[in-house]
């Protein structure tokens, strides 16, 4: 959809994020925490001994990005498998305690939840377990997932595919869950990993980090200028490929690339003291679905994403973006009039 005449300001822009509904459909997890002391090997094996202190569980995955976008003041509604287990029960009390809805939500018996348990002492990560499955989800499982996807898409502006390998979604699905809403007229933004990265056809806007673009492709160039040509040739053959309206890398410390087809940009990243690069994708792309449901050209989509994206990696572990630091940022680097 075009931008409207509100959009062309950056305080009409903001604002207009508060009206938008994001279906997100994926792999959601817990992220779990351990923080402690270790001053001693164990007796039993040479691993440290860690006396705990404090715990914690955060919302990951799919449903970080939905913290994002309701960071950013739209309505997050996700899509997703956990299992009938202890983490599923604690998913869904973070979702409660974070008011976010579970109604696109299934549980299932055949799955656990994933958990991605951290052990950290000193401020060293010492170890992650993780719980999970990465199977296709069963066919009863994947009824249940589309019935709720059905039923969300009529209140959705803009789908994001939040793809972590874990299962959820496979081609079939994703081929479905895009016809269904390019039937509707409702746009679709991805943020792919390996298995399924070619099975993004006909996608309004496709993100992958260059690490994704190089493994999901099989070609091999680098994050610098001089393998820019092979670069571009890669996003090329991507577009043959996926046929998608907008592609969006990102390129870490280089920043980001656009390619719509009839224009491409490269938008350096800004000067940043970073302590953290995790979560930034999710940042990227929940401001990136945004901009896609407001119909925002792809070169400002891809200046405000790659302005989010630097912004949380100011902080320290996943954390979603604050709307009013991005709208400030944005006013200062002058890319809308305000």
């Amino acid at each position: 959809m075009p931008a409207s005449a509100q959009t062309q300001t950056l305080s009409g822009l903001f604002a207009a994020f508060n009206r938008l509904t994001v279906l997100i459909v994926g792999d959601v997890m817990v992220d779990a925490y351990v923080w402690g002391k270790s001053t001693r090997l164990s007796p039993e094996a040479p691993v440290p001994v860690v006396n705990v202190s404090r715990t914690e569980q955060r919302l990951g995955g799919a449903a970080n990005v939905a913290l994002n976008v309701q960071a950013l003041g739209a309505t997050p509604l996700l899509c997703a498998v956990v299992g009938e287990d202890g983490g599923g029960d604690q998913l869904l009390r973070l979702l409660g305690q974070h008011e976010l809805s579970a109604a696109g939500i299934v549980r299932s018996a055949e799955r656990p939840t994933t958990v991605k348990q951290r052990i950290l002492a000193a401020g060293q990560h010492l170890l992650r377990i993780d719980s999970e499955v990465e199977t296709d989800l069963s066919v009863t499982e994947a009824r249940a997932l589309e019935a709720r996807y059905e039923t969300l898409l009529s209140q959705a502006d803009v789908v994001v595919f939040e793809d972590y390998d874990k299962g959820v979604l496979n081609s079939a699905s994703i081929a479905r869950f895009i016809e269904l809403a390019r039937e509707r007229g409702i746009p679709t933004v991805v943020d792919p990993k390996r298995r399924n990265f070619l099975a993004y056809q006909h996608c309004t806007l496709f993100k992958p980090n260059l690490k994704e673009l190089r493994e999901g492709l099989k070609m091999d160039f680098e994050n610098t200028d001089d393998d820019q040509p092979q670069f571009e040739a890669a996003v090329a053959r991507l577009r043959e490929v996926l046929m998608p309206e907008i592609v969006l890398v990102t390129l870490s410390e280089r920043g980001v690339y656009v390619d719509n087809g009839a224009a491409r940009n490269h938008i350096p990243a800004h000067l940043r003291a970073i302590s953290d690069v995790s979560g930034a994708g999710d940042t990227v792309i929940s401001i990136a679905a945004l901009c896609v449901a407001l119909g925002l050209a792809p070169e400002l989509l891809a200046a405000l994403a790659n302005l989010g994206g630097g912004l949380v990696c100011e902080q320290v572990g996943v954390v979603p973006i604050e709307k009013e630091l991005l709208l400030q940022e944005a006013r200062q680097t002058g890319l809308l009039a305000d």
